[in-house]
């Protein structure tokens, strides 16, 4: 993609206004706390205390709304704790420019380095950073730092506080997460009915798992419907695959194709009911066609062999599902009271391997981290240096419009700038048309904050618009010259911006030149997953549970890793260096595919009692071999060579003796890796295909 191509896509992008589900009593909870700070300093102190004390109670506001599982209330607390420390590290160094411009630089970098534990916090950080430029405009002095960051920690309480006080939805997010994930297997059955090996989006499953993640204390408080039935839906989904796969499951054709039509419906529509009970808490209500499935003895009676058994199946783990919604289900939850939360003093350890493990030359968060402290600092020499005056504010747009990938770094920026000229504007006509007085000035700013919080979703421009106006009103407030402050930031605002793209222009972390190593590191996932599956029909005595699901969530991220991989460098305005988008879109078919073989054998597992299939013990080892060194390859960029394979699968007994669904398995997952190994294979070798974009995302 050129670059001309790549700043209009990201542009427009940045400009869209999304329609989202909106959070009307959540917003006016955020708003109400900075009304709060600000009436209070009004009261207590002086009109320019409030509007800087107002920054706490917006910030913190803006954390809470941040996706995340953790307890919104923590968010704002800690919000509240490093802005705290930014602003009194500010203003200890404010008037020593050197000084200031080394701690930026230090503080900047490790804001930068936070984004490797997540967006949230990097999210937060950047907000530090923001603050600490804000805080260079006001008196230095040691007593009146602590006197502020005290002020700027209030607001982050007050937020907490009404969190804890007037909580609104509770357990909301968690429902939400859960209920999606039904709603995602519903809508999985019914596309299953008319496209039988269709592709499944695991990201709905992945959230669920992340939302089940939960403190002790969350543990024994947390909702009797939302026991267990995370564990459920994960069994769901490869019983669906298996039901409506031709190969191992129910007839392409025929009476037989039609009863798994008509189960794979009445599923949906189950799995819809019970996502409906747990989103909105309310009690299930299944229809009487599905209701007649779930009590029907033999659902199945129409189909034969593993399409009768994954029939059965099917029916069990629904009607679970169903009890657990309506209540009537097992207390002790199987599936999710093993996913606690480790305390904070645990988590250190872990978030500091994550850092560690981004400490390299071609690692994005580093490059990220590099750039905003380089920019900040940047940004900060010359909006001083320039006669315009605030020129906090180039170094802040740049901090806040920069992410460690291209495509969100410039959709942000054409969207501060826009946004904020928006904003500026509107709040500049309504001062200059109607003279309010202080407390109409705070009303006005409230308010649009407010309807910041409630918008926020809908677009970065519209926020953008709504910070912009709220920004006018406190400085106003304050006995600002709004005049010059308009045009002051609007210069600056695109000097920051451009600053931000200019750095990602000059010093960027490409992701299509790593599209092979994470190629790479999906096929190894993948082939980690059917090998662990094949060890436990090798072996069905041993528990291998464990082994199994440890491989599908490696599986689940590493597809997720290339997914966003290949979406970010489908954007980037560089000159292919990695893997051309028809063999994206092949070798991406390829490993779904082989990710669905993996799905199938692991619906049919066999009991404790079933009878050891040794060939597939010895399959699943060539597999590991045959992987480990075809990842080699593709990073090589070479085509991989699955000759071993072959032969293992030619020693395979002749006779499956009651493996049938392991041994072609087997043979399905060797003509899926054929198919890779043709994707991969360089054009001058043979392989022609036509270009193309991208295919969807793999069914893991």
């Amino acid at each position: 993609m050129t670059w001309l191509r790549a700043l209009r896509e990201t542009s427009r992008s940045g400009l869209k206004v999304e329609r989202t589900r909106l959070e009307p009593l959540v917003a006016l909870r955020a708003a109400a706390g900075v009304a709060i700070v600000v009436g209070l300093a009004l009261w207590l102190w002086s009109p320019p205390v409030a509007a800087s004390s107002a920054f706490g109670a917006f910030a913190a506001g803006v954390a809470t709304f941040q996706r995340s599982w953790r307890p919104r209330p923590v968010l704002a607390l800690a919000t509240g704790a490093g802005l705290a420390v930014s602003t009194f590290l500010g203003y200890l160094a404010a008037s020593h420019v050197v000084l200031f411009v080394l701690l930026l630089a230090v503080w900047s970098f490790g804001a930068g380095m936070a984004w490797a534990l997540g967006p949230t916090t990097g999210m937060v950080s950047a907000l530090t950073v923001a603050v600490m430029l804000v805080t260079v405009t006001l008196p230095t002095s040691a007593l009146s730092a602590l006197h502020h960051a005290a002020l700027v920690g209030l607001g982050a309480l007050v937020q907490a506080a009404l969190i804890v006080v007037f909580p609104i939805r509770r357990w909301g997010a968690q429902r939400d997460a859960l209920a999606d994930a039904f709603a995602a297997e519903a809508d999985y059955a019914r596309r299953l009915r008319h496209e039988p090996v269709v592709p499944f989006d695991p990201e709905a499953l992945m959230a669920a798992r992340a939302a089940a993640e939960l403190t002790p204390r969350q543990a024994r408080r947390r909702p009797d419907e939302l026991h267990g039935q995370r564990a459920l839906a994960e069994r769901i989904r490869p019983v669906l695959a298996s039901l409506a796969d031709p190969t191992v499951g129910a007839a392409a054709e025929g009476p037989e194709r039609d009863r798994a039509r008509e189960v794979l419906a009445v599923a949906a529509v189950v799995l819809d009911a019970v996502a409906r009970s747990i989103r909105h808490g309310t009690p299930l209500e299944v229809p009487e066609r599905a209701d007649a499935l779930l009590r029907s003895d033999a659902p199945g009676a129409e189909l034969t062999g593993s399409a009768r058994r994954s029939a059965t199946r099917l029916v069990s783990l629904l009607s679970a599902a169903v009890e657990r919604a309506e209540g009537s289900g097992p207390a002790d939850a199987t599936g999710t009271a093993h996913l606690l939360r480790p305390k904070a003093g645990e988590l250190l350890p872990t978030a500091m391997r994550t850092v560690r493990r981004q400490v390299h030359w071609d690692a994005p968060v580093l490059r990220h981290a590099l750039r905003l402290s380089v920019v900040a600092c940047v940004g900060y020499v010359l909006g001083g240096a320039l006669p315009l005056g605030h020129g906090y504010w180039a170094p802040m747009a740049s901090v806040m419009v920069m992410r460690p990938d291209f495509t969100q770094t410039y959709e942000r920026g054409v969207a501060r700038f826009t946004g904020s000229l928006v904003g500026v504007a509107l709040g500049t006509g309504i001062t200059q048309s109607t003279h309010p007085g202080t407390y109409a000035l705070a009303g006005l700013a409230v308010v649009s904050i407010g309807l910041m919080y409630l918008l926020m979703r809908s677009g970065y421009v519209v926020a953008q618009a709504c910070v912009g106006a709220y920004v006018v009103f406190l400085l106003d407030m304050g006995g600002q010259q709004v005049e010059q402050t308009v045009r002051d930031r609007v210069l600056l605002t695109l000097l920051g911006g451009l600053l931000a793209m200019a750095a990602y222009a000059v010093f960027p972390a490409w992701e299509t030149p790593r599209l092979r190593d994470r190629l790479a590191e999906w096929i190894e996932a993948t082939s980690g997953y059917v090998a662990a599956v094949m060890d436990a029909h090798a072996d069905p005595g041993r528990r291998r549970h464990g082994a199994v699901r440890r491989a599908l969530l490696d599986l689940r991220a590493a597809g997720a890793a290339w997914d966003q991989a290949v979406a970010r460098a489908d954007a980037e305005p560089v000159r292919h260096r990695g893997v051309s988008r028809s063999a994206v879109r092949d070798a991406d078919a390829a490993l779904s595919a082989a990710g669905r073989v993996g799905l199938v054998m692991e619906a049919h597992q066999p009991g404790k009692d079933a009878a050891p299939v040794p060939a597939a013990a010895r399959f699943a080892a060539a597999l590991r071999e045959a992987t480990a060194r075809a990842a080699d390859q593709v990073r090589e960029r070479r085509a991989p060579d699955w000759s071993a394979l072959h032969a293992e699968l030619a020693r395979w007994p002749s006779d499956p003796a009651g493996d049938r669904v392991v041994r072609r398995g087997a043979e399905l997952l060797v003509d899926t890796l054929d198919e890779l190994a043709e994707a991969l294979r360089p054009r001058s070798a043979g392989r022609r295909h036509p270009a193309g974009e991208p295919g969807p995302p793999a069914a893991r």
